[in-house]
């Protein structure tokens, strides 16, 4: 595999960016373009589905892949095809807002008539057809589908975002539609973002870290992330040394959620550990590949997006999909150290992971799903007692930006994977036990290190920022990182880590 370009890798249309362009996968989340109009073409704007173009900034459609969470195995192929073509419609949908402008200012019923309610029929048999797929393998489709399939138009002045930040302010800035005609933190920052405009960073989504008060470390939002170990049950720690993907392998597909679909994640994924994972491996593929763990007992995947300096420059996928076609710009920084440790339960033993486990932590579109599956921490070297869940940190000369995850460490002892790629696993609850009958498995801890350069404030905008390539319709906001890990581990490597963890010692 190359960096990014593949034969095989269809080439999706070119999308506008300039207006804020944004597009959610998973059959839903927003879809925003820039749509502005004059005060007195707004002023009489309603909220309904009769909307004014002139005050139409998105449009909001359920996330059906999140609600789809009992879907047969032998039905799950065909209906990530279909949650693709969801995806096709969406991206449809946007284009069409994107380029009627004129159309929708002379006619207050545009956008209902020639765009949402277009886009709700052919969602409604999408859904019929991912439904017949669930109920032919047994299962049962999911209701309300009509529900599912409406779409609606959301004013420029309503939040985008959703759910409190940990930071206080709402997760990306106080909640205000950053792509919408508020203008707000974003106000005119055509080009003068690194080529970002306005599909984000701003200025208010980064935080000088030294005036972070100390939290103790890494804890995720709420419960998410907790650390599983402590000073009690299984101690241990196993440590495997995987490089910081020096050959630049990277690819904006990902084959826990879209296998199958080429740009599947439409973001830049940094991959170490396996080498042959892009959306079309399967767990024969990836249990015969190489690995770039020094331990080659560990063929396991380990991805996360790339992180990003907007400097205006063009990286090698500029004009490619999961790069300059879907809003992420600029230079992709090289890791400078990546940590991979597997801790133990603080209440007891944990039991080996099965092989082809996978498990997604954190939440890429939590910008526009909420903060449920969020589970960010952002920090400096030297600072990391101080943690930021919903902002980048701003880092003082000679202290380098990092990203911690912690991932979910409790099995329910049957499944690899499930239909939503979540319930599967869970977090430790408060105590460090696992509900629900589930065993504690080995919790991944993946630590990353950049050294880049603090990005600068200035009347109110944010110059040379970073941040983690997104969807686009997320702004590339921090609380939107997130990790991926699919479980590769030979069985007697996979129980030298469980021996090593559960007899508290340190390995490696």
């Amino acid at each position: 595999m190359g960096r990014t370009n593949r034969k095989r890798r269809s080439t999706l249309a070119n999308r506008a960016i300039a207006a804020s362009a944004a597009l959610a996968l998973g059959g839903g989340g927003l879809l925003a373009a820039n749509i502005y109009a004059s005060a007195g073409e707004s002023k009489n704007s309603t909220r309904n589905a009769q909307t004014t173009a002139a005050s139409v900034a998105t449009i909001k459609c359920p996330d059906v892949g999140q609600k789809l969470t009992n879907v047969p195995r032998r039905a799950r192929a065909g209906v990530d095809k279909e949650l693709a073509k969801l995806d096709q419609q969406v991206t449809e949908a946007y284009k069409r807002l994107a380029d009627t402008r004129q159309a929708q200012a002379g006619d207050p019923g545009y956008v209902n008539n020639a765009i949402l309610s277009p886009l709700k029929s052919k969602r409604v048999a999408t859904i019929d057809r991912i439904s017949n797929n669930i109920n032919r393998a047994g299962g049962k489709g999911p209701r309300g589908r009509g529900k599912l399939a409406g779409c609606q138009g959301v004013p420029a002045d309503q939040p985008a975002g959703g759910g409190q930040g940990q930071n206080g302010g709402q997760a990306g800035n106080g909640g205000q539609n950053q792509n919408g005609g508020q203008g707000g933190d974003n106000g005119g920052q055509d080009g003068g973002n690194g080529g970002q405009a306005d599909n984000g960073p701003v200025a208010a989504d980064f935080q000088d870290i030294t005036q972070v008060q100390p939290t103790g470390g890494p804890k995720g939002v709420g419960a998410n992330g907790l650390p599983a170990n402590g000073d009690s049950g299984s101690t241990g720690t196993f440590t495997t040394v995987c490089g910081t993907n020096e050959n630049e392998l990277r690819n904006s597909d990902n084959v826990i959620v879209a296998p199958g679909v080429s740009n599947g994640a439409q973001h830049q994924h940094d991959y170490v550990g396996n080498q042959s994972n892009d959306a079309f491996a399967s767990d024969e593929d990836l249990a015969a590949a190489d690995t770039t763990c020094q331990n080659q007992g560990d063929k396991s995947s380990y991805f996360w997006p790339v992180l990003r300096v907007q400097d205006g420059q063009d990286d090698i996928d500029a004009g490619a999909p999961g790069g300059g076609q879907d809003g992420n710009v600029g230079t992709i920084a090289q890791v400078s150290e990546a940590q991979l440790k597997f801790v133990g339960n603080k209440t007891s033993d944990v039991v080996a992971m099965p092989t082809a486990l996978r498990i997604i932590t954190g939440d890429a579109k939590a910008f526009v799903n909420g903060l449920n599956n969020a589970n960010t921490n952002w920090s400096c070297t030297g600072f990391e007692d101080r943690q930021l869940t919903d902002k980048y940190p701003i880092c003082p000369e000679g202290s380098s930006v990092v990203r911690s995850s912690n991932f979910q460490s409790c099995w329910d002892g049957q499944n690899i994977d499930s239909a939503n790629h979540r319930t599967h696993v869970a977090f430790v609850q408060a105590d460090g036990t696992c509900a629900n009958g589930f065993q504690a498995i080995p919790q991944l801890q993946v630590r990353l290190v950049y050294d880049v350069e603090a990005p600068q404030i200035q009347n109110g905008q944010v110059q040379n920022p970073f941040a983690v390539d997104s969807f686009p319709d997320q702004l590339h906001k921090p609380i939107t990182d997130h990790n991926d890990f699919i479980n590769f581990f030979d069985e007697n490597t996979m129980n030298e880590v469980v021996d090593c963890i559960n007899s508290g010692q340190d390995c490696k």
